[in-house]
């Protein structure tokens, strides 16, 4: 087991990963830039270093800066969290170079799926089904309006190396697909460094259904069940519960296993997310995998009763899985609310800002994973990210009526937050019968989306 580990991120994931560490009886590192001088996670870190200026998210992208720190700290390892480094594969490679685990997929691994064409060529040689669109990369608008017109519009441009929305836009004809593919293009390179676009048909009123997956180096790979990420703002994830209300031990049983195939036809080692749409028919196509830890972890956690991160540490270290497949129960509902500093009321406006009262609610069935706290001031420069609510019943019914307490209970003042939004999304009647798919908050909530 390792002695050291290196958090290479901030926030709410570098405490969840700090815990994880001390009940482990690993040493932690924290690292932060002077912005972040006050977080509250590097009070419980067993050593924390200095590695940037305030104002920007650049520190925290420093891959020479965050080697150093982890040869001055000593580290056996680093945990890339999720967000910043942790899908980059020089990254991930260079800890290699110099001794030092990532706490993560193999630089190849990560390379190969995080290029979304070459993903869906693996996936589909595994027979796994994936949503129709262009068999490799499209060059120019001309090439992708006649991909669109063999596929049917409407259809959806994605950039290859894209994630969280960005680099993609939904043409509902030729029009649109020439007024978005460039724009498309533009912030897939500004984004990503890569303008590499690919066309997909768009699969009208899917639910988003993800599957969470362990592997270890002997080959060894497990799901744990599903989660259902369908209630979405422009791509980005509000709501997030398991098990899906849309999914029977049958489709778990299917979509768990096509992800397996796919974790075990690229080597896959350790925890990481098999992306999925679920169509209304129960159709279901592959989207992507992210070769990572997920912000929405702990909803698995708690249908599971298993600690991801440990997981993800004891793989890391060469461990085997200690469980089988056969081992893996889902017992309970789970479900988890982001909390961001944003204000529905205007566009989901950023909301930084001084917390002047925090009290989070509590009681059986409650967590709230966060990095915050009152008097901290939520940044500008980064995600706004205030926690995470998760609450956990016998059954989804329970967990709704604990979601609806729970949020009634919490008291944020000094910000706006999201807590309004979804306390009408928890009221919502279609929401309470599990009747949504990922147009669900543009469709009802469009004055607050």
């Amino acid at each position: 087991m390792f002695q050291r580990i290196l958090i290479a991120n901030r926030g709410e994931i570098a405490l969840r990963v700090i815990r994880a560490c001390k009940e482990l009886g690993i040493e932690s590192v924290g690292v932060y830039s002077e912005e972040d001088s006050q977080a509250i996670y590097l009070r419980f870190a067993d050593e924390t270093l200095c590695i940037g200026p305030s104002g920007t998210s650049r520190p925290y992208l420093d891959i020479p800066t965050l080697i150093a720190a982890a040869e001055i700290a000593n580290v056996d390892a680093i945990h890339p969290g999720y967000g910043f480094l942790a899908e980059n594969a020089h990254f991930a490679e260079i800890c290699q170079s110099c001794n030092l685990k990532f706490i993560g997929p193999t630089p190849e691994t990560i390379g190969l799926l995080g290029n979304k064409a070459k993903a869906r060529e693996v996936v589909q040689k595994v027979g796994v089904p994936v949503v129709p669109g262009s068999s490799g990369l499209v060059a120019d608008e001309e090439k992708a309006i006649s991909i669109a017109g063999e596929l049917g519009f409407p259809v959806l441009i994605k950039a290859s190396a894209g994630g969280g929305g960005r680099g993609m836009r939904i043409a509902h004809n030729e029009e649109d697909l020439r007024s978005t593919f460039q724009a498309a293009k533009s912030e897939a390179q500004a984004a990503f460094k890569n303008g590499d676009l690919y066309v997909e048909k768009l699969i009208e009123r899917p639910r988003h259904v993800e599957i969470q997956i362990l592997g270890d180096r002997q080959g060894n790979v497990v799901f744990l069940g599903e989660r259902d990420c369908s209630l979405q703002r422009r791509h980005q994830k509000l709501v997030e519960e398991s098990p899906s209300p849309a999914v029977d031990p049958d489709l778990r049983r299917r979509m768990g296993e096509a992800a397996v195939r796919i974790a075990k036809a690229v080597g896959y080692e350790g925890a990481g997310t098999v992306e999925f749409l679920l169509a209304p028919n129960g159709d279901f196509y592959f989207i992507e995998v992210n070769a990572r830890i997920q912000v929405e972890h702990p909803v698995t956690e708690e249908v599971t009763n298993l600690d991801l991160i440990k997981e993800q540490i004891r793989v890391a270290a060469g461990e085997a899985l200690s469980f089988t497949q056969e081992d893996v129960k889902i017992e309970g509902h789970a479900i988890e609310c982001r909390i961001n500093a944003e204000d529905p009321e205007k566009n989901f406006s950023p909301s930084p800002g001084k917390i002047e009262l925090i009290v989070p609610p509590g009681g059986r069935g409650v967590r709230w994973d966060s990095h915050t706290y009152t008097g901290y001031r939520i940044p500008s420069t980064f995600d706004s990210l205030v926690g995470k609510l998760i609450v956990k019943g016998r059954t989804r019914e329970e967990a709704l009526a604990l979601g609806r307490r729970a949020l009634d209970e919490f008291v944020i003042e000094g910000i706006q937050t999201t807590i309004p939004l979804h306390r009408k999304i928890f009221e919502h009647t279609d929401f309470v019968r599990g009747i949504f798919d990922t147009g669900f908050i543009d469709r009802y909530f469009s004055s607050e989306a």
